[in-house]
């Protein structure tokens, strides 16, 4: 197959940051996606509905003018979360989501939630109201090795939080072992999960591959080979609980190369290509419109894009790097290589 033709997709996890950054990345997601689930995790963070709305408009003026684009807003929980004005601004069309970031659990995590039960009051609001609880799944505890962050985030709040609340709907966001996978398929009528390019590409070796690779460190960290195996497979299953979340999530590049780096891998321009990459190794792109642009919808109760995209099997060049001022850069997925999808028609500020 050397073309493929889908309805448009939507990417349910991504970072705009703010600022310079905002509207240097805004574009590329835009472009490619018709919605985005968009992360809180700013400085402050997006704790009120005020504040989601106001970001938001930031957002809308970061698009270009010719992308068809919808940000979804989520609202960042904290110990001190209101369950009113969670509930107010969801039924405002404010909020799509609540995102859970046990504190200090990764970038500008410090204002998360320091233990769960400190909003089963929240949680349970969600549940009556159905607003999805959106999560990232590590525990923080120093004395948990960080390849099995997942694994005991599921065994000591994801199964407690299924328990207790056996209507929240639940989206274990960017999972990255079997494990994730196999607590999702199990709780699939109620439950879903995002997978990112780079977890899908490659396992934790590419972290040390001629030396410390910067730009591929993430949280959750890349895993061991068997882990990266399975989530293909939850992939490219058909499974409608598995769906397309890129986790762009862009940073300097002086901020990556740095002696305590930050944790992210920007992929936006090249996102949808990448995956396409594995979707082919697998002999399963007849599969790949599911992943990417009807499961994710599906489970958010909206309706699939309308419009449809089309991507040929085509080389092209990704920058080494983006400009996001005079004297800042972005260092992409693939920067300086080449990509093997591209859309078929040319779109600008599109790189693949």
């Amino acid at each position: 197959m050397d073309r493929i033709t889908i309805r448009r997709p939507d990417d349910w996890h991504v970072h705009f940051r703010s600022g310079a950054m905002l509207k240097t990345v805004v574009p590329f997601t835009a472009r490619q996606f018709g919605r985005a689930i968009v992360m809180p995790n700013l400085v402050p963070p997006i704790t009120t509905a005020k504040m989601a709305a106001a970001y938001r408009e930031e957002i809308r003026a970061a698009t270009p003018a010719d992308a068809d684009f919808t940000p979804l807003m989520t609202c960042y929980l904290t110990d001190d979360t209101d369950p009113a004005d969670l509930v107010a601004g969801h039924r405002k069309g404010i909020f799509t989501a609540a995102k859970l970031y046990p504190a200090h659990a990764t970038t500008n995590a410090q204002h998360g939630v320091t233990d769960v039960a400190k909003i089963h009051r929240v949680l349970g609001a969600m549940e009556e109201h159905g607003i999805p609880l959106l999560t990232h799944g590590e525990v923080t505890d120093a004395a948990v090795d960080v390849f099995d962050r997942e694994r005991v985030f599921i065994e000591r709040v994801m199964e407690p939080v299924l328990e207790r609340f056996p209507a929240l709907r639940i989206v274990m966001e960017h999972i990255t072992t079997s494990h994730g996978a196999e607590i999702v398929r199990r709780n699939k009528t109620r439950m879903g999960a995002t997978i990112t390019p780079q977890h899908l590409l490659f396992n934790r070796n590419a972290l040390f591959q001629g030396g410390l690779r910067p730009h591929m460190y993430c949280l959750p960290i890349l895993k061991r080979e068997e882990h990266r195996r399975a989530l293909r497979k939850a992939a490219i299953g058909g499974e409608t609980c598995f769906f397309l979340g890129t986790d762009t999530a862009p940073h300097l590049r002086h901020l990556k190369e740095a002696d305590c780096g930050c944790a992210g891998v920007f992929s936006a321009p090249v996102a949808i290509s990448a995956y396409l990459h594995v979707f082919e190794e697998e002999n399963a792109l007849d599969r790949f419109e599911g992943f990417a642009s009807l499961h994710g919808p599906a489970f958010y109760g909206l309706p699939p894009n309308e419009k449809k995209v089309t991507f040929v099997r085509k080389s092209a060049d990704v920058p080494k790097e983006f400009a996001v001022s005079k004297d800042s850069e972005l260092i992409c997925l693939f920067g300086g290589g080449q990509v093997d999808w591209s859309p078929a028609r040319e779109d600008k500020g599109l790189v693949a």
